[in-house]
């Protein structure tokens, strides 16, 4: 995990956020989340500067296409945002309940 998403995980783990269960690096699909919570259907990912090229982008599209396909919401933040924010990226995950 890199430090933001260690930083993440330790304020979600452990039903921290609103009793609800998280789970880190859940396979779906194809694809691994960073955090999933199959309560709410919702997918948060944290990403570093490898997404933000247009490679990086088109593979997030197509991977956000089939996580929506299955019904699920995906989140994304970025690593500087979580490390800089944290409060207010709880504050964003806490509204989608």
């Amino acid at each position: 995990m890199t430090d933001a998403e260690k930083l993440l995980w330790s304020k979600i783990r452990r039903k921290q956020l609103k009793g609800l269960q998280f789970y880190r690096q859940k396979i779906i699909g194809n694809y691994i989340a960073d955090f999933y919570c199959p309560k709410l259907k919702l997918v948060i990912e944290v990403d570093g500067g490898q997404h933000y090229s247009s490679e990086g982008r088109e593979n997030d599209r197509v991977r956000d296409n089939y996580m929506t396909g299955a019904g699920i919401t995906v989140i994304r933040f970025s690593d500087k945002d979580v490390l800089t924010n944290l409060e207010g990226i709880l504050e964003e995950i806490w509204k989608r309940f």
